[in-house]
């Protein structure tokens, strides 16, 4: 089966019951373009998108997941909550987590197990800060952060890395070609040595993804598709990231 890239709409803390519409029309305008589709709306809308876009090819993900599969966490949502609201994805370290909610590479990593024991699949990002970058720490902080998010439990299984560095998220500001083909081959590099044979993950690129540089991003060697946030809350911007992955090379 040939690759296709695989498009990720994260909508954070965006949409309500009106935004459903949307995904509707990128639904619709999708199937003509190469590439997989996934959505991440919030929590409260995964179950009405789910029956809206019944019978399409649209992904759907939950933004983030409890370690629990139950329990007396209020207002946490466990992975088989995700599951049974109609996703098959979930998005786990973005670094709105890491940083906002101080979420450790440990917890990381249990999150990740319990998407995988709810039949989830997971989308693990990981990124350096500005300063880390400048400080000549991205090695380092992208291996610590593989080391200890990425579970066991991931051997034979199907998962996304998205490197996506944090100075570049929300920013306007994207990372240099360079920047992400080195970035791209350590990440390859660990998991090779890690897992072998046992696993074939795609590699996103996320942070300020758009319509005039989606293109270049996914032209990349071994990027096998990008994880987009505020431009993938309209389908006039986020259709041009979709079209650009028909002519990535495979």
């Amino acid at each position: 089966m040939p690759h296709r890239h695989l498009i990720a709409g994260n909508w954070k803390m965006n949409g309500v019951k009106a935004s459903l519409a949307v995904a509707e029309v990128i639904a619709t305008q999708s199937r003509s373009h190469s590439a997989r589709v996934a959505l991440f709306p919030p929590a409260t809308l995964l179950p009405l998108m789910a029956d809206i876009l019944k019978g399409t090819d649209i992904i759907l993900g939950g933004q983030d997941c409890h370690h629990a599969d139950s329990g007396a966490y209020t207002g946490d949502i466990s992975a088989a909550m995700l599951k049974d609201a109609g996703a098959s994805m979930v998005i786990l370290g973005h670094s709105e987590r890491r940083h906002g909610h101080l979420e450790p590479c440990a917890l990381v990593a249990r999150k990740v197990q319990a998407a995988l024991r709810a039949g989830l699949e997971p989308i693990i990002c990981i990124g350096e800060t500005l300063d880390q970058r400048q400080g000549g720490l991205t090695i380092p902080v992208l291996s610590r952060q593989l080391a200890d998010s990425l579970p066991e439990e991931l051997k034979g299984r199907e998962f996304q890395v998205s490197y996506e560095p944090v100075w570049a998220i929300g920013t306007g500001l994207i990372a240099s070609d360079a920047q992400i083909l080195e970035a791209f081959a350590l990440i390859r590099r660990y998991l090779d040595q890690r897992f072998g044979a046992h696993v074939a993950p795609h590699l996103l690129y996320g942070g300020s993804v758009k319509a005039t540089n989606a293109g270049q991003v996914l032209a990349l060697e071994g990027v096998s598709g990008a994880l987009v946030g505020g431009a993938s809350l309209t389908a006039e911007d986020f259709m041009p990231i979709i079209a650009a992955a028909d002519s990535a090379p495979v």
